[in-house]
């Protein structure tokens, strides 16, 4: 029974393999189709370049035979003026095909880039949260690099070779048909030598590349958080696992280089043996020849033989070389495959309803959530958010506010439940159409490494330059960007690391501010303020909140006072709901809260407030 399963576990991988290697071909179908208009021009002026090399050889033969055998030194002249013109041909035609094949291969290489990028881009926030981005960062840009030889000069290069052996070979036979017939023998071997090394290379050049992408998103990690490695004194460790990883990926570039020496070092003796052969049965031939004109070969057959051979040998040695290279460019396109092959999150969009505007009012109808199968992290949630209103989460770190915050995005969706927007369920929105009406303020507030106005335009790139000012001045970005030379014209650097985390988080502000959306979230908005600069803020996000549906998620329960309701989260469920007053009132986890952030008795506060004795005397 256990040799049974493991027969047919071996039958499922192979049809698997053979699955994946036809669907390989296919991509590089596609690639080489996409190039047609360039391969159409390129190839036949590759045939005409690999024809006039085979006139040279024959010139050689006419030169021994009849011009120094012979004497007709008339023919010197002419066998001169067209092996001139056909180098001049051949140097010529190299040039453009180099040209030719060599922009199709880049353009190639930029559209598969841009394609996958695309497609990347678009993918769930799941898919990046369990991947590397530097290994993203690789199969955008490493592993295209690879199809250069599918469409540039080394699949041509092979099929030139191919010709130009297809013709050469003619000639052999032509010559000495005996001879040719025992040099042929060599070729099967050859053809086993490079159906071991393809095959063999291929799988190496595959973990070649995860591991190259591994060790590249760890070194961009490292790099990234720079400054917690050297707080820590971190460097030895980050050097320790870089070249663990790089010792790991050098081990799979010697197996690639032992495969590719091997097959070369197999080659050459190939190709010395049949050397060898040629020089023994070709001198008895000559020596025959002589002693009896009708049979054997002449010198210049000979000669013209041999160099006939290297121009059969030739595009077998090369056939090697770009052999392994191909076998680099399947396992990229593999890599790549596996990306195309993740199902965008926009996939259904094309068949929904365009939805131009929206109200904004949002609501979850027993929404559950789980990162991981069988551990909940959202549990039975229902909130319905009026179109206008404001909606404050407060709870202990790990409660679910972020979770409930990311559903809200559709960065991820319910695993049950359903959420409405306007009444309708937020699956059959557009997603790009909801979320043109999004405007978020994380915690850890993003930058690009552009100036500050193009961060704050990101929001929306229609704004016009008043506008953007507007909202920087309603975010107090102003302020701070009079002190510099470029004013907002200025570079913030990666991640904005010239600005500080206030005025990171007031840029952020403004981007969500000239958004102008109908949905707004403020994720701790103001968790990078000083108390003077929050105090100032806040004025400006009261404004932005105004006459929009906003989710605010706060550790500073003051910043929450005036939300219309107020949702505490424990352990992934609402607990208790309610205004400031109604929760403070209500005596339970919101209140305890309160009083132990500022270290007040709620006695006091019901004292100084007015409004809230009122309320207090009707409960």
């Amino acid at each position: 029974m256990a040799d049974q399963d493991a027969d047919e576990k071996t039958k499922t991988k192979k049809r698997m393999d053979k699955a994946r290697l036809r669907a390989i071909l296919k991509d590089a179908g596609e690639i080489i189709w996409r190039s047609r208009a360039r391969l159409a021009i390129g190839i036949p002026l590759l045939l005409v370049n690999r024809l006039s090399s085979i006139v040279l050889p024959y010139m050689s033969k006419l030169l021994y035979d009849d011009v120094i055998g012979k004497g007709h030194v008339d023919l010197l002249p002419k066998l001169v003026l067209v092996s001139l013109g056909v180098a001049i041909f051949g140097g010529t035609t190299d040039y453009a095909l180099a040209q030719i094949l060599g922009i199709a291969a880049q353009r190639s290489i930029t559209d598969l880039r841009t394609r996958l990028q695309q497609h990347v881009q678009r993918l769930p926030i799941r898919y990046f949260d369990s991947t590397k981005t530097g290994v993203l960062v690789s199969r955008v840009m490493n592993d295209a690099e690879g199809i250069r030889n599918l469409v540039g000069t080394g699949l041509a290069q092979i099929f030139g070779g191919v010709v130009t052996a297809g013709f050469a070979t003619a000639f052999l036979f032509h010559l000495s048909s005996r001879l040719a017939s025992m040099v042929f023998l060599a070729f099967f071997a050859f053809a086993a030598i490079l159906f071991w090394a393809f095959s063999t290379a291929r799988p190496l050049f595959k973990q070649r590349g995860a591991v190259n992408a591994e060790v590249t998103g760890r070194l961009t990690e490292s790099f990234s958080g720079i400054r917690i490695v050297k707080a820590y004194t971190a460097e030895e460790h980050e050097e320790k696992v870089f070249e663990e990883g790089a010792r790991k990926l050098l081990n799979l570039i010697v197996g690639t280089m032992r495969t590719i020496s091997t097959a070369g070092a197999m080659t050459t003796f190939l190709v010395g043996a049949v050397s060898a052969v040629v020089m023994y049965v070709g001198g008895h031939q000559v020596v025959a020849h002589k002693a009896n004109p009708l049979v054997g070969m002449t010198p210049g057959d000979l000669i013209a033989f041999t160099l006939y051979l290297a121009l059969v040998i030739g595009p077998v040695v090369q056939i090697v070389s770009i052999g392994t290279q191909l076998s680099e460019a399947f396992a990229g396109l593999e890599r790549m495959r596996e990306v195309f092959s993740e199902t965008r999150e926009d996939e259904t969009d094309a068949a929904k309803t365009t939805t131009p505007d929206i109200a904004g009012s949002i609501e979850f109808r027993d929404v559950g959530f789980e990162y991981t199968p069988g551990v909940p992290v959202l549990k039975n949630i229902n909130l319905v958010a009026p179109a206008g209103k404001s909606i404050a989460l407060v709870g202990p770190s790990g409660s679910g506010k972020s979770t409930m915050i990311s559903l809200i995005a559709a960065f991820h969706h319910p695993t049950q439940g359903e959420i409405l927007v306007d009444g309708k369920p937020m699956n059959d929105l557009r997603l790009a159409d909801y979320r043109s009406h999004l405007g978020i303020v994380p915690q850890d507030s993003f930058l690009f490494a552009e100036s500050i106005y193009d961060n704050i335009v990101l929001g929306n790139p229609r704004a016009s330059r008043e506008e953007v000012l507007q909202a920087a001045h309603i975010a107090h970005v102003d302020e701070f960007t009079e002190s510099f030379a470029d004013k907002y014209a200025t570079i913030v650097g990666e991640r904005g690391v010239r600005l500080s985390g206030g005025q990171k988080q007031r840029v952020a502000i403004a981007r969500a501010i000239v958004a102008n959306p109908r949905i707004l979230i403020l994720d701790e908005a103001t968790s990078s303020l000083d108390s003077e600069s929050e105090a100032m803020i806040q004025d400006g996000l009261n404004a932005l909140m105004k006459g929009r549906t906003t989710f605010v998620i706060a550790h500073r329960l003051s910043t929450i006072r005036n939300a219309d309701q107020i949702l505490v989260l424990e352990n992934g469920e609402i607990t208790e709901r309610g205004t400031h007053q109604e929760l403070m009132l209500h005596g339970g986890r919101y209140r305890k809260l309160y009083e132990k952030q500022y270290g007040v008795m709620v006695n006091r506060f019901v004292n100084e407030g007015e409004e809230l004795r009122d309320l207090a005397a009707k409960v």
